[in-house]
């Protein structure tokens, strides 16, 4: 999930890629990986290290340099979304853009739109080079990814136009409120990001989600009835579990249950199917009922519009005097108080821009607006994450509780540690994570194991 406006970094020219065997060959038959030798009686924190031991060094020196190398991303994004925002204030191309769309039509909403399409292309365009870096470059080098370049980038290109439909709502309706609510915009633009949120909860799943994935039922009922039990001893209203064709993207394992009055679905991803054992589906499947039963969708949209309110209220704070520091050289349109008495050579005159709109409400004012939620959302990424973390390990607890799979849990632990650090510094994991360390969700599971509760089948 992710602010009111994110720079939309996409695709870098190169040579196409081989799918991978996965997405290409036969499936493998789930097996279950061994287990540590862990007598009865064993405490939980030696149980856990003899659950990470089992990890080769290799493995676990990959998997640390693989992720360790997003701590850096999380800076080489701020830092180019704020050179982006910079660059289209400091160059003029925003005004541009803004003159452009006005002499395009007299609509104000039409003007946006125009605005905030000609804005999502440019900065899609500069941020070429590090989103293919990130996100296919990186990806295949690690062994995360299955799609060749052609196809990675078809994907790219729908994602991007889902974005200039999304983004130009939002923005119309932002900018709205921006031009009827002028000392209070702030408050009102927190509302329409909170309205907006909340449609994306209930919408991408079933019309988003789509575009890029084949959802079909699951046919095996070895696997979905356990799933469809689970979700009928939680009162889940759905009568079958789909299948997604994950791998031809990626091989993470992943399910989720989502959707809201008649569209609640079941869906894993056919990479859990081709991975995992039962009781690890079983695990991961109880893990993201619990999401659905604890309504975190609804808890995270809490933390999250408190976070928006925080980014327009430092916008509130810091927006005007900026304007009045350099929006003359910017080409921004200031309300009368903050003109300048003496014009800046190349600025728009109070004449020029009578009749059009000023100060926040100015449209060309937009990337300042992106620069400051860029760098309020970096400085509160330790908070976003641990918001996340926190939600991530009820569902962890309410897994271990509703599939009883202690040993199922341990083993989902290590397979999601081939792409996520499983044993960091406490510090680390407050700062960088946004779900709970491999480490601590084997230690949930050997404290549970060790309260000699009935876990569930065998494996």
């Amino acid at each position: 999930m992710k602010s009111l406006v994110l720079v939309f970094l996409l695709a870098l020219s190169l040579l196409a890629v081989l799918p991978s065997a996965l997405a290409q060959g036969t499936p493998p038959s789930p097996t279950a990986a061994p287990a540590p030798s862990i007598a009865p009686g064993t405490d939980p924190a030696t149980a856990t290290r003899a659950w990470l031991d089992t990890v080769p060094p290799d493995k676990k020196a990959r998997s640390d340099a693989y992720f360790e190398g997003g701590y850096w991303l999380i800076l080489w994004n701020f830092l180019v979304a704020a050179a982006i925002s910079i660059f289209l204030l400091a160059s003029r191309i925003s005004a541009r853009m803004r003159d452009f769309a006005e002499r395009t039509t007299r609509f104000k909403a039409l003007q946006v739109i125009i605005y905030g399409i000609l804005f999502l292309l440019v900065t899609y365009v500069l941020g070429f080079p590090l989103n293919v870096y990130e996100r296919f470059i990186r990806e295949h080098a690690y062994g995360m990814a299955t799609q060749n370049f052609s196809q990675w980038f078809t994907e790219q290109l729908i994602m991007v136009a889902v974005n200039l439909v999304v983004t130009s709502l939002l923005l119309v309706g932002l900018y709205a409120v921006f031009r009827r609510a002028p000392r209070t915009w702030w408050v009102w633009g927190t509302i329409v990001s909170i309205v907006f949120t909340v449609l994306g909860l209930i919408l991408a799943p079933v019309y988003i989600e789509p575009l890029f994935n084949t959802y079909k039922p699951l046919n095996d009922p070895a696997v979905s009835e356990p799933i469809l039990a689970m979700a009928r001893a939680n009162e889940i209203p759905v009568t079958q579990v789909f299948e997604v064709d994950a791998s031809r993207q990626t091989k993470r394992v992943s399910a989720n249950v989502a959707g809201f009055m008649g569209t609640t679905r079941i869906a894993l991803n056919d990479n859990l199917l081709k991975q995992c054992t039962l009781p690890e589906i079983r695990e991961v499947m109880a893990h993201e009922m619990g999401h659905y039963i604890l309504n975190h969708s609804f808890k995270l949209v809490t933390y999250f519009s408190l976070f928006f309110l925080i980014g327009f209220a430092v916008a509130k704070a810091f927006f005007d005097g900026a304007v009045r520091r350099w929006g003359a050289g910017w080409g921004l349109r200031m309300p009368p108080v903050l003109e300048s008495a003496t014009p800046v050579e190349g600025a728009t005159s109070s004449v020029e821009s009578r009749g059009g709109a000023y100060g926040i409400a100015d449209v060309a004012s937009l990337p300042l607006l992106s620069l400051i939620f860029s760098t309020v959302f970096f400085l509160l990424t330790p908070v976003i994450h641990t918001a996340i973390r926190v939600t991530e390990r009820e569902a962890d607890a309410f897994s271990i509780n509703t599939a009883r799979e202690p040993d199922g849990m341990a083993k989902v632990a290590l397979k999601l540690g081939e792409y996520r650090k499983l044993d960091p510094s406490p510090l680390e994991e407050f700062i960088f994570f946004d779900h709970p360390s491999g480490r601590a969700r084997i230690r949930m599971a050997m404290d549970w194991k060790a309260a000699h509760l009935p876990a569930g089948g065998t494996e």
